[in-house]
């Protein structure tokens, strides 16, 4: 098993690093375009293998694609993250270049990949990428609905006083400060709906602190999140290669699926040796389902920025 990582900076550096500590594959490739920089990381990452007790080989290299060949999950970091103030709608311009261009260095060496997308603007990006590799939908995935969800678990965990890991909650749509649905009428606590145990005004709270989640970290710490990310990435990767058939709320195209066609939007899906098995469905209510709707309107909106720029 190979595995790629494309991308050694804090998210990409943080995949790689739990992906070899669940020793997901035999060989884990990390490349950047900074030169020494992914064989910096992945010589620091080495280091730990004799205390952490993990045996995945990571190579570290620059801008060589050659030696991500055969990889049967490839992970896109690439790109700039988001700055404080900076909306993932003014990355497009920037990282729609080189995600494009990442995707068709790779698809030369591994045309067989799997492919999660991570770069921001994720649901643009993902679009973008399904568009221009010509692959299956189920074959390119993107990443921010793990993040969203897990974000969403703990902010209840908070209220509830209780495991995130003992919760069950959904996010859907883009994955965007104002375009993400957190699903809180679905959301439960070991079967117990979670509106059953707290008040309207805390279930608001909940829902408006997921929904601002990166942007809240990326004014704390002045960039963009990387351990969530990293770890929810490594988790779909998981999924994917031990064939685990895990539920994860993912980016994925849609041709119907919601009432939205050519469009990539998160969804809840299971994660399997194929990548995305099957689309699961919710049963939306009216206000979920129009909540859904302007969220899909705002990231065409996005997407559109893409034909402007003729990139797909």
């Amino acid at each position: 098993m190979k595995i790629t990582v494309v991308g050694a900076g804090a998210v990409g550096a943080t995949c790689a690093d739990n992906i070899a500590r669940k020793e997901l594959a035999e060989e884990l490739i990390l490349l950047d375009i900074k030169d020494g920089f992914a064989e910096g990381k992945a010589i620091d990452m080495m280091q730990t293998s004799a205390l952490l007790g993990f045996d995945t080989k990571i190579k570290g290299v620059t801008n060589d694609y050659a030696s991500t060949a055969d990889s049967e999950v490839v992970v896109i970091t690439s790109g700039l993250p988001r700055k404080p103030g900076m909306t993932r709608e003014e990355l497009i311009g920037i990282n729609a270049g080189i995600v494009k261009g990442v995707t068709e260095n790779i698809l030369k060496y591994s045309p067989n990949t799997i492919i999660i997308v991570v770069s921001n603007p994720m649901d643009t990006m993902n679009y973008l990428t399904f568009k221009s590799s010509g692959l299956p939908k189920n074959r390119i995935i993107g990443m921010g609905g793990a993040l969203d969800s897990a974000r969403f678990k703990f902010y209840l965990s908070q209220e509830l006083g209780c495991s995130p890991s003992d919760l069950n909650a959904v996010v859907i749509g883009g994955h965007g400060d104002t375009t993400m649905i957190p699903l809180i009428n679905h959301a439960t606590w070991n079967s117990i709906p979670v509106t059953q145990l707290l008040s309207k005004e805390q279930q608001d709270k909940v829902v408006a602190d997921t929904m601002i989640g990166g942007a809240t970290l990326t004014k704390l710490i002045g960039t963009s999140a990387w351990y969530a990310p990293g770890a929810g990435t490594a988790a779909m990767v998981e999924s994917i290669v031990r064939d685990e058939k895990k539920f994860i709320s993912s980016g994925v195209y849609l041709e119907g699926e919601y009432g939205q066609e050519d469009i990539s939007l998160v969804v809840p899906v299971i994660l399997g040796k194929n990548g995305v098995e099957k689309i699961l469905d919710f049963k939306l209510t009216a206000d979920e389902q129009a909540q859904f709707n302007r969220s899909a309107d705002a990231v065409r909106t996005m997407n559109n920025v893409l034909q402007e720029m003729k990139l797909i």
